[in-house]
């Protein structure tokens, strides 16, 4: 890089840098409104791997707001119907809904789907919050799904994602939390979440081909001499969420070395050919160019490095991405 290139990546890395750490001083504040029976807790605890709120309430215990902090700043905020709770306290409850980062809103799909009651508490929380993700549980025990979704869709004007779910088997769990952090991505708090999570491979990936499609879309690999923001803009982005999702801190000499290694080839170009057929969702990276394709391979090259607990440089990146076009190490 000339001094030029070096002052504009010095300003992409501290900008990056300084986006991250402003996520990780947020707060996130969950609201969770359903029955007592429709599986919140096991909901939650599932979404995070570990046990975070706890199970087992039976109908009608729920009368107050409870509050389950996770790692300081997730904040679980279990509210009861507006209806079960004294009049005095119900703006109380509202006030959650307002400030609340996302309301999870939980129906069961075994039970009375959208009721009367449900539909009026619905129309309550989204005049005063449009972030809502209505989480249909329990579907292992109900019929016809997408005859389940379709109807809640009808009843609220397809402006809400319906998700469904079983807490208890595990099933669509991936796709509530691809919704919470794409809602979280909007409010610039994913980070914060994705960090804490146990699965972190799933996420990963998505940021991965998310910034190989962006780089496609960019156009053609700089070259050495030309303007390389756009491209290292997006790849210092990504390795840097990789850093603190993986919570592997990267340095900004490492970050630089990385870069440049990028630009000039000597990390991914040689897959160009291969990429689509290396990585997990490469095909849908615009028009597989050089740009995007190094990015791709970049990506899963520094996520094999991070969970395999290998030290990350030039030098061991090029080999991770060697030994993966040789398919001699298996995909993370």
């Amino acid at each position: 890089m000339d001094y030029k290139e070096e002052q504009q990546f010095n300003e992409i890395y501290e900008e990056e840098m300084n986006e991250i750490n402003a996520q990780l001083d947020k707060e996130i504040v969950f609201a969770l409104i359903g029955d007592v029976n429709a599986g919140k807790s096991s909901t939650v605890n599932q979404l995070l791997g570990e046990i975070v709120a706890p199970v087992g309430a039976q109908p009608g215990e729920t009368v107050k707001v409870k509050k389950y902090k996770y790692k300081d700043k997730i904040v679980f905020v279990d509210t009861p119907g507006l209806d079960d709770i004294e009049t005095n306290h119900s703006e109380q409850t509202l006030s959650f809904y307002k400030e609340a980062d996302i309301v999870l809103f939980f129906l069961n799909a075994a039970g009375t789907v959208f009721s009367e009651g449900e539909k009026k508490l619905f129309d309550i929380i989204t005049k005063v919050n449009k972030k809502v993700l209505i989480v249909l549980n329990k579907i292992d025990a109900a019929d016809d799904i997408p005859l389940l979704v379709k109807y809640v869709q009808d009843h609220t004007n397809y402006q809400y994602k319906v998700i469904p779910i079983s807490s208890r088997t595990n099933e669509n769990m991936d796709m509530l939390r691809n919704a919470i952090l794409d809602i979280l991505h909007e409010e610039k708090k994913d980070i914060l979440f994705a960090k804490h999570l146990k699965e972190k491979g799933k996420t990963a990936n998505k940021w991965i081909i998310a910034a190989a499609s962006s780089a496609s879309a960019v156009g053609a690999l700089p070259l050495p001499g030309s303007d390389i923001v756009p491209i290292t803009s997006i790849q210092v982005g990504l390795m840097v969420r990789l850093a603190t999702l993986y919570d592997k801190p990267i340095t900004k000499k490492r970050a630089k070395e990385m870069a440049i290694a990028s630009v000039t080839g000597n990390i991914g170009q040689s897959l160009f050919r291969q990429v689509v057929k290396l990585f997990p969702g490469a095909g849908s990276v615009v028009g597989a160019s050089v740009a995007g394709s190094v990015t791709l391979a970049l990506g899963y090259g520094i996520k094999y490095a991070y969970e395999q607990d290998i030290e990350l440089d030039v030098k061991s990146l090029s080999l991770i991405l060697e030994k993966l076009k040789q398919k001699k190490v298996p995909q993370a």
